[in-house]
Parts: C-alpha cells; structure tokens; sequence
C-alpha cells in the first residue's frame, strides 16, 4: 500500500477561486467554450443575434466554417521553434496578433460593458479593433476608453451623405487610423432568427423575452440599470429591428463614385469591406482604397455568398501588391488565422469569437477570447515549423476534397 506521504503530493485540493466569472472563464479553453457559456449567460435572443447568419440554412457560414474545417496543414519538423513571434503588419502599422477585431452592431447588447471593454483589450493586447456605425458606443467614449488602442471606424454611407461625412471628421478627430466602407448592405439580409425572436432595440417586453429573461435575471438586472442601449452613432434612427434600420437608412444606390468620393475626404487608410469578386478587389482598389477586406458579412447578408477565404489566392495575386488583402467569416480557431495567412492574406478579423467572449465575461471574457486565439496562432506557427508571419508560406496549407 502507498504511504500517506507519497500520495501528499498527488492529492493537493487544485486552488479555489472565489469570483464565479473568473472560474468559468478559466476553465474555457478553446472558443466553442465561450460559446457554450454565452449561450447560458445571455437570452437567447442577444445570443442567436451573434451566433445566427442569413438565410434558412445559414449557408454561407456554413460554408465558410466547413471550408476552414477541410484546411489541411504541411508542417516542417527539425527547425528550431523555440521563439515563436506572432507580430505583423496590417495597414502600415504593427499589430501583436495577426488578426485584427471586427465591427459589429448592437455590442452593448451582448454586454453593458460593450465596446468600451473590447476596445481596452485591444489597446492591452496591442491589436486593431474596428468600431461600427452600428455600434452602442459613440466614437468619441470609444477613444477615451482606449486611447492609445489602434482604432479603426466602420462606416455605412446613408441616404443623406451629410451625417456620414460627420462620422467621417469625428472619426479622424478622435484618432482613428483606418476607415473601412461596407459594401454589402445595400439592403438587410434575411436574417431569420431575430425576425422570430422579434429583436429591436431597444428589446421589446413580450411573453416570451419576459420568459426567457425570467431565466436570465442577471442579464435583465444590468441592462435595466445601466445606460439605455442604442446605436450611439445613429442620431434620429435609434430605435427599431436591425432590417429596419439598414433600409431606412443607409443607401441601396452606392456606387464607385461614393468611394472615391469618401477617399477624398478621408486622409488615412481606407478599407473597402465586403468584397466578393476578383473583379470588384480590383475596381475598388483603382478607386482609391488602400486595402479590400474579402467578406460576406460573416453570412449575414446574401446567403449562398462565396466563402471569403477561398478568394484570398486570386485577389492576392491579382492585387500583386497594390492593396493589402485582409479576410474574415468563419474564423472561430487560432489555427483559421494561420491557415489564412499562410494563404495569402495580410491579416484576419475575427467578429463571432470575442463577442460570445463578451457574453460570458464582458471584458475579461474578452480577454480571454483574444488569449485563446493569440495563443493557438502561436503554437500552431511552432508545430508548423515556423517562428515569424512571414514565414508562412501557401505550400503550409491546402484543402482537402470534399465529401
């Protein structure tokens, strides 16, 4: 039998935290946890707001996950991995993590805390963070929050131009150094699960939210004694479904000219977001934008999209230089991030990831969102055989058939 003092060792209780979001946060290891937990914490109209996509299948995210799934990767073995750095460059400036955080409306939603918790990890973790028009926090608290955070403005054109040239100044007056013009909502996508979950803001009282909110006491408590949450950058359209508000508002007739137009009254790097085609990468950039973010919407908007990543090849060859290419949809893993960079990319957004960390924790489940992905990049870069970015090379990688 073993003696008491050889099992000492083996039988020490783990430690004890205290703060319930702490110990839940701990034991999440890999997105799908976050996941999980926001599920539980958040109703489920918040949660299938962030988890839901266009379309009664959801396809194009479906897709675009399915496609990351059949990535295959191509390591090299005896190469020394012992100092992996994950820096790079995305628009002209460093960032610690090869993938940036991307815009997303009604954030504060998800949590109270919202965009002023995204926007202070960002700027700790030294990474971009793209405010949205959309968003629940106006630009001006979102850049005194993270003040030295590298601050980027998502920028829907409306009807009438003159309030977007506002947010356009604003932006720059706050220290934003990129803006990134959506192409793809010309109209609101078909997006299923909030029209059956009735969501507006502000959250409209039914049978049923008071039911599910009924679940979620600590939810209702903050929303109710926190600031009332609307689009803070939506003056005189706050109020409403997020269908209704992309088309009462924003601008079915963009064309070329509006980009070059924004491009010059816009002095720093410009984004053109949202595009889908080898041939609109290539207009976009001949109309003055500085990079083309290849992206259905996180397959919110036209279902049966094509997958963003499976662009990325051409339209860097295409480009051959000129614009940088940056991808998002369907990034839930570290090791997506590599597989898109090692395809090409200049770097990655990631939307879906930090919010269900957001949902979990506010800013601490943020961060560990972005600890999560920062370190899979990591040890997927060292199993892979490579220790810098610019390394990566697209021989890493290749996609397997499908079924």
């Amino acid at each position: 039998m073993p003696r008491p003092s050889e099992l000492r060792e083996l039988l020490r209780p783990a430690p004890f935290t205290l703060d319930a979001t702490e110990r839940r946060l701990n034991r999440a290891a890999s997105i799908g946890d976050l996941r999980t937990l926001a599920r539980r914490r958040a109703p489920r109209a918040v949660f299938d707001y962030t988890d839901g996509a266009a379309g009664v299948g959801e396809l194009a995210l479906r897709r675009a996950r399915e496609t990351f799934a059949r990535l295959e990767f191509h390591p090299t073995v005896l190469t020394d991995v012992s100092g992996v750095n994950t820096e790079t460059t995305i628009l002209g400036k460093p960032s610690a993590q090869p993938f940036a955080l991307a815009p997303t409306g009604f954030t504060r939603m998800m949590h109270t805390e919202g965009e002023r918790a995204v926007v202070k990890v960002a700027q700790r973790e030294r990474i971009p963070y793209a405010l949205s028009t959309m968003g629940t926090t106006t630009i001006e608290d979102f850049a005194a929050a993270g003040p030295d955070a590298r601050k980027w403005f998502q920028l829907y054109l409306w009807r009438d131009r003159a309030p977007a040239k506002d947010l356009v100044e604003r932006a720059a007056a706050a220290g934003f150094d990129t803006l990134m013009l959506t192409l793809d909502t010309k109209v609101a996508g078909a997006r299923l699960r909030d029209v059956r979950n009735g969501l507006a803001i502000p959250p409209q009282l039914t049978l049923r939210t008071f039911l599910d909110g009924a679940t979620h006491p600590r939810w209702w408590f903050d929303f109710i004694t926190t600031e009332p949450l609307t689009f803070a950058n939506l003056a005189g359209a706050s109020d409403g479904t997020p269908g209704v508000l992309i088309d009462r508002v924003f601008d079915p007739a963009i064309t070329l000219a509006d980009l070059e137009w924004l491009r010059g009254h816009w002095p720093h790097k410009l984004v053109a977001k949202g595009v889908q085609s080898v041939a609109d990468a290539k207009a976009v950039v001949a109309a003055g934008a500085d990079a083309v973010l290849l992206s259905n919407h996180g397959g919110r908007q036209l279902d049966r999209a094509p997958v963003p990543l499976e662009l990325v090849p051409a339209v860097r060859e295409e480009l051959d230089g000129q614009a940088e290419v940056l991808v998002d949809t369907g990034i839930t893993t570290g090791a997506d991030v590599v597989a898109a960079m090692a395809l090409g990319a200049h770097g990655t957004l990631v939307g879906r990831a930090y919010l269900y960390g957001l949902m979990a924790g506010g800013e601490r489940g943020v961060a560990r969102a972005v600890r999560i992905l920062a370190d899979e990049v990591a040890r997927t870069m060292a199993l892979l055989g490579v220790t810098e970015i610019g390394q990566l090379r697209p021989d890493h990688v290749s996609l397997r058939p499908g079924r």
